[in-house]
């Protein structure tokens, strides 16, 4: 297993389903590798085609070998909504460094529900345990 920094850069997302009824979603992204959590800001008011153009930086050591993106649409008087999800491996950016700028399709209840743009970047940091070829 790899050890070093995982950026994840978040771009945006399109064509997402409307979860409102009388206003315009407020989309935020939640990004999960192993046990570390981050989210983004809320696109307030950005309906299905919000921007982000944020960046998450992750420590990287055992068991992480996928990140999850979680899209929640924010309410106000009642819990958020679930918007759509995605699991993407990471063995190609522990190989490469880094993976292109994607769009990555989006489910829920196994139909897709729209796309995110990601990018992927990976500083590896030598480590003695550190003896898998990615």
């Amino acid at each position: 297993m790899p050890y070093g920094q995982l950026e994840v850069y978040v771009a945006h997302a399109r064509g997402l389903e409307n979860q409102n009824w009388l206003t315009d979603m407020s989309p935020y992204v939640i990004i999960t590798c192993y046990t570390e959590e981050k989210k983004s800001s809320v696109a307030s008011g950005e309906g299905e085609n919000p921007e982000w153009n944020e960046s998450f930086l992750f420590t990287i050591s055992r068991g992480c070998d996928e990140v999850h993106i979680k899209l929640m649409n924010e309410n106000t008087f009642q819990d958020d909504d679930f918007i759509g999800e995605a699991a993407l491996s990471l063995e190609q950016v522990f190989r490469e460094g880094e993976v292109e700028t994607s769009m990555y399709d989006l489910c829920k209840d196994d139909e897709n529900c729209g796309s995110i743009k990601l990018g992927l970047t990976f500083t590896r940091e030598k480590n003695a345990e550190d003896d898998e070829d990615y």
